[in-house]
């Protein structure tokens, strides 16, 4: 999974964490954590961190790790707010998402 538009930003599935990484640089920039049930992959707490705001990469990371969990065919569950609030902006995930109203995201 990379960025084509900047090979700077590249998303990583770190299955044995249970995360996708998002890299700046080669340097760990951040990550959406999820836990899986059954079909189902549920976001619950998305960070980048502080150096590497503002570069765009939460979007990438948001996009990419939604995408992968599309293309392994299972759907997407959003109780983090950041990860809900992306795919509000994106209706073209509706058919593969449910977004709930929990506000909760693990820190």
């Amino acid at each position: 999974m990379t960025e084509a538009t900047d090979p700077r930003r590249r998303v990583v599935h770190n299955v044995e964490k249970n995360r996708y990484d998002v890299f700046f640089d080669d340097e760990l920039a951040g990550f959406a954590e999820y836990i899986e049930r059954d079909n189902d992959t549920d976001f619950i707490h998305t960070e980048i961190d502080d150096p590497f705001a503002g570069k765009g990469l939460g979007g990438v990371l948001a996009r990419q790790a939604i995408e992968d969990v599309i293309a392994r065919g299972r759907t997407v569950t959003a109780h983090c707010p950041f990860i809900r609030g992306w795919l509000n902006k994106h209706p073209e995930y509706d058919a593969a998402s449910s977004r709930t109203r929990t506000s909760a995201c693990r820190r």
